[in-house]
């Protein structure tokens, strides 16, 4: 395909880049619903099924920090195509596991190679008109928590129909057909960066270090991400129990219902012309620390469930959109690895929620799982409320430097 110098962010370049995000994402979260079934096929406590989890989201990060930066350096039509060939041959291996440390390995290597969708934001962020960015950032986002939530609700209804191997090989399938329609149709983009790759590395660091609104949007979105973990790491668990009683499609199927979040939240790209980010940043936050009192206090009943998640994702979704239209509007081109930052922190957040909602759960119970998933939602909203301002302030005399 011939190198497009000018490529230009068309309608269904847009809209294929939304839904191949979604279903690259999904590969790290079809075990969600399953911990509790793959628990029981292999003999082993609920704390060392809930590491499944822990291990793609670490391997996500570790993507996300390795191959993320490649972008600004490589051509990305390739690196694209190759990552597709690389997960696929993981959600194999995933199928074909036996032992625990085997899925341990596999969900490492899904994650790490499912970071697909982090290429595809800064292709729309640099593409895009400055009026249009949150928006369109926002529609890929709103493919990327859909795949997320679905995931979920695929992977419950599928595991418990076919058992839970089945659904990575159907994963597996869903990467040659998005190889397919990656290689037919998304434009080359011309790389940015002609450094060699520890130059290209450092340059991560130094962005890591010297960007303020960077590091603050970097903190809230790990916070809320955390929360979100907590609670779906630990649902499935919880759902078994009294006065529910229920398998792995009941617990997939809160994916679902926080789709209904996922798609409200697609709307915010709207909201930035006539809301502050401040304010909407604010306003998401409030929405992930309010569906606590839902998910904890009526958490013995669907409606409360069902109302908690649906604001979790909501505020989570919220957030995560205008906290990538703060730091994509810092004057630089290195795109690809300002979300490097951003994204490698999120999902060790996720990670960490997911850890600690565990630990939560297999100690202290739906209580545990209550403080911390409450408790991370606690402090991203106090990150924001307190330095949002300065960081504001210091990120606009940093740029008047830069000029």
């Amino acid at each position: 395909m011939q190198i497009d110098q000018e490529a230009k962010l068309t309608k269904p370049i847009l809209w294929l880049m939304t839904i191949v995000s979604g279903i690259v994402v999904a590969n790290n979260y079809y075990s969600q619903p399953l911990l509790a079934m793959i628990g029981e096929e292999l003999g082993i406590s609920e704390s060392a099924a809930s590491s499944i989890t822990v291990c793609t989201q670490v391997g996500y990060a570790v993507g996300l920090l390795f191959i993320i930066p490649l972008g600004d350096k490589l051509y990305k039509r390739k690196l694209i195509l190759t990552d597709l060939i690389l997960v696929f041959l993981a959600l194999i291996g995933m199928a074909l596991s036996k032992n625990l440390h085997l899925m341990y390995l596999m969900s490492f290597l899904i994650g790490y190679f499912s970071v697909i969708p982090q290429l595809f934001v800064p292709m729309v962020a640099a593409l895009a008109r400055p009026e249009d960015r949150a928006q369109q950032i926002g529609m890929v986002m709103s493919g990327l928590l859909m795949g997320i939530l679905l995931s979920r609700f695929i992977g419950g209804i599928v595991g418990d129909l076919w058992g839970w191997q089945s659904i990575y090989w159907a994963a597996a399938c869903f990467m040659v057909i998005s190889w397919v329609f990656v290689y037919k149709m998304l434009p080359e983009v011309r790389p940015n960066f002609k450094g060699s790759y520890g130059s290209l590395m450092a340059s991560v660091f130094n962005l890591a270090t010297s960007q303020p609104i960077l590091q603050l949007a970097a903190f809230r979105g790990a916070m809320g991400f955390a929360s979100l973990c907590v609670v779906f790491t630990t649902l499935p668990f919880h759902l078994e129990e009294a006065p529910f009683h229920a398998g792995p499609s009941v617990a997939g199927s809160f994916g679902l219902i926080g789709a209904v979040g996922a798609l409200a939240a697609a709307l915010v790209g709207k909201v930035d012309k006539k809301m502050s980010r401040k304010s909407i940043i604010m306003i998401g936050l409030l929405f992930i620390l309010l569906s606590w009192m839902f998910i904890y206090f009526s958490g013995n009943s669907y409606w409360g469930l069902i109302v908690g998640i649906i604001l979790i994702d909501l505020g989570l979704q919220s957030s995560h959109i205008m906290n990538q239209a703060d730091y994509f509007a810092i004057k630089t081109d290195a795109t690809s690895r300002l979300n490097t930052v951003y994204m490698v922190l999120y999902f060790i957040g996720g990670s960490l929620g997911s850890l600690l909602g565990g630990y939560g759960w297999q100690h202290h119970g739906w209580f545990g799982v209550f403080l911390f998933g409450a408790g991370f939602a606690v402090l991203g909203l106090l990150a924001h409320l307190l330095f949002y301002t300065k960081v504001m302030k210091a990120q606009q005399l940093l740029d008047r430097q830069h000029k």
